[in-house]
């Protein structure tokens, strides 16, 4: 059909303002590879692996490779919400911009919101991850135990990370990809020769071979393989960073959209290649005996499979959580800029840098609010960090299913044009949404329980993850209300469908 007529870009216009000049973040500066490498290191692949696979394996025993295939089922899907909503509006809020425009301003701000959270409540304790990691491969261990120096330097990574987001989104690339780079080096030494010592019988624990029947999670029954399903979405989270970087990517309308895909495609590798070789080396029972430990059960590993090269692991685990420092911040303040610039939060969190074009303003709030959540809940208890990101997932969910629901919705005149969208944009993300309410559901009802939690105490009768998921998603009510009053103008706006012309003009180009 040709370019869109000067009619069809009139009302993709109506539905939103343009981003003024001085709002306007610097275009063309990263490139595919850069916003896949982001994408890949802001869902921290080693230190999620490493947080993931024990509990994961006490669970379902030697099937945790299928349950992470099957956990990889709802994130496909809901990427390709992202990539075909991202074809037609690229604007760094993502889910807040596509939802607002697809189902109403009330659940596209609630989605903003739930994005700008994650950030808060995860970006201290990868902070935390990654100095304590760092300090234990230099083999600094007293350090690593002292919580005051330990949360200090923390406070200080955070910073550091903040001020390099700030001072141009090609720097932070750079980093980005060393940081992969170093990571996946250290991940694929520890797989490879964790396998090696497998079948040559050397290995220090109960090792068993490989069998590919590990890759069915059915095998494990109903309930371990919803248990280890929430686990395994936690490891895929983050992918969309790569998206939420589309005002500063080449090729805007495809490249964020296609490194989201890829990010996710390169994760199930990357988790079902090293999640064999520990569940061959270490054996089903010395994981579940140390699940417990958390990501610092590969601490235990490294050794193990290392020895005097443990640094390696300890190291991967370090990249992982310094470089999600980082990019976790991202989505976070490219989604509060994005709400400013619709008039759903203060003028103020639109502010561009003048000289480095990226929203500092938003950044440095992201950051503040991150380190005042991370001092205080530490204040409370390590454990109390530890259930505020169990509460995590209950976001995670509701964001990507509000995604999925709303690329159903947009393209809904454009479903049966062909098969092909009728899959990918509209039964593949709604599936995915669907299988994200269903973990939502059964979060809930798990997190009920006290029992359930890190502090193992009730907070009026509940597991304090879920009323930390509930006094998030209360005050997200009230300040949308407060707003609403005070700044009205955002909810003027109508949910409309994808523009024909648009679309068309998209699938030629």
């Amino acid at each position: 059909m040709g370019l869109p007529t000067s009619e069809s870009v009139d009302r993709m216009a109506e539905m939103t303002e343009q981003p003024q000049p001085d709002e306007q973040l610097k275009a063309g500066a990263i490139g595919f590879v850069d916003a896949l490498v982001i994408g890949l290191n802001a869902t921290s692949p080693a230190y999620s692996l490493a947080a993931v696979i024990g509990p994961i394996v006490a669970l379902v025993g030697v099937h945790a490779p299928g349950v992470i295939i099957a956990s990889f089922v709802p994130m496909l899907m809901i990427a390709s919400a992202f990539f075909y909503l991202n074809k037609v509006d690229q604007d760094c809020g993502t889910t807040f911009s596509w939802v607002t425009r697809a189902m109403g301003p009330w659940f596209g701000w609630l989605g903003g919101w739930a994005i700008t959270m994650t950030g808060v409540l995860v970006v201290g304790s990868l902070a935390d991850v990654g100095v304590s990691f760092t300090l234990l491969g230099f083999g600094l261990d007293d350090l690593a135990d002292n919580d005051l120096v330990r949360q200090g330097l923390a406070i200080v990574l955070i910073l550091v990370m903040t001020a390099i987001c700030v001072a141009g989104t090609e720097g932070s690339a750079k980093l980005q990809n060393i940081l992969c780079l170093a990571q996946v080096a250290f991940l694929l030494v520890f797989a490879v020769t964790a396998i090696v010592r497998v079948y040559a019988n050397s290995s220090s624990l109960d090792s068993i071979d490989p069998s590919f029947s590990w890759l069915n999670p059915f095998a494990s029954g109903g309930a371990a393989l919803t248990s280890g399903l929430l686990l395994g979405v936690f490891m895929y989270w983050g992918w969309e960073s790569a998206v939420n970087l589309t005002e500063e990517t080449e090729d805007s309308a495809s490249a964020p959209g296609r490194a989201g895909i890829w990010s996710t495609i390169i994760l199930l590798v990357t988790y079902v290649s090293v999640g064999f070789a520990v569940v061959a080396y270490a054996g089903p029972s010395f994981l579940s005996d140390n699940a417990d430990e958390e990501e610092y059960i590969f601490a235990s590993l490294a050794h193990e499979v290392l020895g005097s090269w443990d640094w390696v692991v300890l190291f991967a685990v370090a990249t992982s959580a310094i470089a999600s420092t980082q990019t976790t911040i991202i989505p976070a303040s490219r989604t509060a800029l994005s709400m400013a610039r619709r008039h759903a939060l203060p003028k103020q969190f639109s502010h561009i840098n003048p000289r480095f074009r990226t929203p500092d303003v938003s950044t440095w709030w992201v950051a503040g609010i991150a380190i005042t959540w991370y001092v205080v809940v530490n204040i409370i208890s390590e454990n109390a960090l530890f259930d505020s990101l169990t509460a995590l997932s209950l976001l995670i969910a509701f964001y990507y299913s509000l995604t999925g629901i709303a690329c159903a919705i947009y393209y809904r005149k454009h479903l049966l044009e062909s098969v092909k969208n009728l899959v990918l944009i509209g039964l593949g993300p709604v599936l995915g949404a669907v299988m994200l309410i269903w973990l939502l559901i059964e979060s809930i009802i798990d997190m009920s329980n006290p029992a359930n939690s890190y502090s193992g105490v009730s907070w009026f009768g509940l597991g304090s993850p879920l009323v930390i998921g509930i006094g998030i998603a209360v005050t997200g009510v009230i300040v949308m209300l407060w707003w609403r009053v005070v700044s009205p103008r955002f909810w003027d706006e109508r949910p409309g469908i994808a523009d024909p012309d648009l679309v068309h003009a998209v699938k030629e180009a």
